[in-house]
């Protein structure tokens, strides 16, 4: 699954509460309003004090000219978008630094956050919303979806039974699995039966992953997928690259034996313990292969019965092992199996015969343990915020509970919540405005397709299928907005009050329940990965649609009382980010039914790979903090940048064509053109600590935002003609990487 945004919305512990842009209720003042004397005043005064603010001392001419856009929300975002601006950079030179040297300037990081942006500061208002409606609605009036999300959130909030229990609900779940060596040595031989029960019961998956998910080679069927594990750091390169990465593995370490304390073992044995498993997890990274060597999907899909895993991996007992993941439904040997990581299962079974047993166990429950720090008393939690402080560079550690809360019960019962997002902050006609938008994208990438000159014909007919095929969702699901449909999907779901780790316990067997479910029922195009409230969008290639939640749908993103110009350059781009998805250099691997085949011409294909390769030479030559990025590892995210971009300035100059230029913005000295460039960069103005960056360099793979705008704008000549950049300017450089 392809997202604007993957990275963007931080843990908790990054988030920060402020408007990117201030929303004005709209009708005010609408566009073609009598100028009254008042008024026009009114607005005068407005616009001085914005560009008084913003050390703008051009003279304020032709107030009342009729190519300027003077309602109230035109003013209060021309003062925004001015705000943000650098005006002493030139544009052509470093276009991001333009566009959000004053919002940088405006937006220091606050402590205890390692990174703030319009979509963190979106999000951090979602969630405010989000508390303040389950904290101030009785329980009459919600549905018992609701309602569970309500008791969920206060038992969460109950610190004071949390503090009570201590580390007791965790030291209880440990016994259960026979223990851990924290006291001694650790000779039983159970890994095959602890590796079930932590697999089975808390969705840990401490050698591999094994989920549910719409088979790539056949999107009418879920079916059994099994991967590589995630590693206890951001990356295998925390571990592989010691010198440039001590300092994390110093703190992990750290982190590790004060839980190793906590939870009952000494100073001496929890530091000789988690050694040990910091070597077996160093081990495991040195398997593990690398995101940027994992593109071609085509290559790494191996389909075989559940029988054939035991010659993969024979240090598995894997019939036992599916049969209790997947539980109540019932497995055999022929059950079909997609694994995407084959050589990673045959090293790590090779890993585990020469691994002994103690270590073994001790390790699988040190994931059980890291997964459940967040849900124990404030010891546990801040000794994970000292490890995040290291790991993200924060200054100080000062995350209100609340938000943790928040953010929790979003990730449990996120529909639920959003039922209540949806109802009291997402306007009905909003989702209509968005859905002829997506159609306006679409139809501007159609077009250019005709003119892409290194494809062929037939590929290229069959590339307008697919994008005719995407379905688009914009808003939210429909079942959400009736009470018994919502209810049902929640039903299984037991929330009880006051017990918060007993009900994430819940939590994780009502969603293994839930997964196992899925088995055995055909793909449904009409579920959401995504909550209504999230800030964020994707797209998915096994069902070719394109997803669009209401959480994103708002400003800076969006207005219905801004100028096209913004909103085709704020969500008009993250539209065309995710229709351009299905053509990056995976998306293209699906047909438009969803399959995983080969559908292109051989010659397109390696047409395809030349013009790509320009983007990667391109991005592997930026570098942020002196650490080059990796073009191989962000590639996708750039083609979709690229090409999000083109397709949505295109739908702009249809929308021109139809409509005649629109008025512009007062103040701003810009045409809407330019507006255009700008609201587009401007949504991706950020501030993050050093700490952070190197993470995202090594892990994300989207690029760095100051790369997502300066990279894209410059392989664009639109661009470079509507700010007068000369030849060879840094934004105008002779040789442009152009794909879609």
């Amino acid at each position: 699954m392809k997202n604007v945004f993957q990275s963007q919305i931080p843990q908790i512990s990054s988030l920060q509460s402020l408007h990117f842009f201030p929303f004005v209720p709209e009708g005010i003042w609408q566009k073609g309003f009598p100028f009254q004397s008042i008024l026009d005043l009114l607005r005068i005064s407005l616009l001085r004090l914005f560009c008084t603010l913003a050390g703008w001392t051009a003279p304020l001419q032709g107030l009342t000219h009729p190519g300027l856009c003077l309602t109230e929300p035109c003013v209060r975002v021309a003062g925004a978008v001015l705000a943000s601006l650098d005006r002493s950079v030139d544009p052509c030179h470093d276009f991001y630094s333009f566009a959000c040297g004053g919002w940088i300037r405006n937006n220091p990081l606050p402590e205890g956050k390692s990174r703030r942006s319009p979509f963190s500061e979106l999000w951090e208002n979602n969630l405010l919303l989000m508390k303040q409606l389950l904290e101030n609605t009785t329980v009459k009036e919600l549905s018992q979806a609701e309602e569970k999300a309500q008791r969920y959130y206060h038992a969460c909030m109950n610190e004071t039974k949390i503090e009570s229990l201590g580390a007791q609900p965790l030291q209880e779940l440990i016994k259960q699995a026979g223990g851990w060596a924290l006291t001694g040595q650790w000779d039983e031989d159970n890994f095959q039966e602890v590796l079930r029960w932590v697999s089975a019961n808390y969705r840990t998956s401490p050698f591999f992953t094994v989920f549910v998910s719409t088979d790539a080679k056949n999107s009418n069927s879920n079916v059994i997928q099994i991967d590589q594990s995630s590693l206890g750091l951001p990356s295998r390169d925390y571990y592989l690259k010691k010198s440039e990465n001590q300092k994390y593995l110093t703190a992990y370490l750290d982190f590790l034996v004060e839980l190793g304390v906590l939870l009952g073992g000494t100073q001496e044995g929890s530091l000789h313990m988690m050694l040990e498993v910091l070597e077996l997890e160093t081990a495991l990274a040195n398997i593990t292969v690398p995101q940027d060597e994992r593109r071609d999907e085509e290559l790494i899909y191996h389909k075989m019965e559940a029988s054939d895993l035991n010659a993969l991996a024979p240090a598995i007992d894997w019939m036992p092992y599916l049969k209790d993941v997947f539980a109540p439904v019932e497995l055999n040997a022929s059950e079909p199996v997609v694994v995407y990581a084959k050589e990673f299962l045959q090293e790590v079974s090779i890993l585990i015969d020469k691994t002994n047993k103690s270590l073994l166990n001790n390790y699988m429950i040190m994931k059980v343990v890291r997964k459940m720090v967040s849900v124990l008393d404030r010891r546990f939690q801040d000794a994970e915020q000292r490890f995040l402080e290291v790991m993200y560079g924060t200054k100080k550690s000062c995350t209100e509970r609340w938000k943790v809360c928040m953010s929790d019960t979003d990730s449990a019962l996120g529909f639920a919540l959003g039922a209540m997002f949806v109802k009291s902050a997402f306007a009905e006609d909003n989702k209509a405005i968005a859905e002829h938008m997506v159609l306006e994208i679409k139809a501007a990438f159609e077009e250019g397709l005709q003119y892409v000159s290194w494809m062929d014909a037939e590929t290229k007919k069959a590339a307008k299928e697919k994008a005719d095929a995407i379905y688009n969702m914009v808003g939210y699901p429909q079942f959400i907005m009736n009470a018994t449909n919502l209810d049902k999907v929640f039903n299984d779901f037991e929330v009880v009050s006051d017990l918060y780790f007993q009900n994430v316990m819940q939590y994780y067997n009502f969603s293994a329940r839930v997964t196992a479910d899925q088995l055995r029922k055909e793909p449904n195009r009409n579920q959401w990965s995504m909550t209504p409230q999230t800030v964020n969008a994707y797209y998915n290639p096994t069902k070719n649609e394109m997803v669009l939640p209401a959480g994103i749908l708002q400003a800076p993103f969006y207005s219905r009382a801004w100028p096209k110009a913004l909103n085709f350059g704020g969500i008009g781009v993250v539209m065309g980010h995710e229709l351009t998805h299905a053509f990056d250099d995976q998306g293209r691997e699906y047909d438009k039914e969803g399959n995983l085949r080969l559908w292109w011409k051989n010659s397109s294909v390696e047409a395809f790979k030349k013009q790509t390769q320009c983007m990667v030479e391109q991005y592997s030559n930026y570098s942020i903090n002196q650490e080059p990025l990796n073009g191989k590892h962000t590639l996708g995210e750039n083609i979709a940048d690229n090409g999000g971009l083109k397709a949505a300035y295109k739908a702009y100059l249809n929308w021109i064509s139809k409509n005649g230029e629109e008025a512009t913005l007062p103040a701003l000295g810009m045409t809407n053109h330019q507006l255009f460039f700008v609201g587009f960069a401007q949504v991706w103005c950020m501030v993050r600590t050093p700490e952070s960056s190197h993470e995202g360099v090594i892990t994300d793979p989207h690029s760095p935002s100051r790369f997502r705008v300066i990279g894209t704008v410059s392989n664009l000549p639109e661009f470079s003609k509507h700010f007068g950049c000369k030849a060879d300017a840094p934004m105008n450089p002779r040789h442009k990487c152009d794909l879609w």
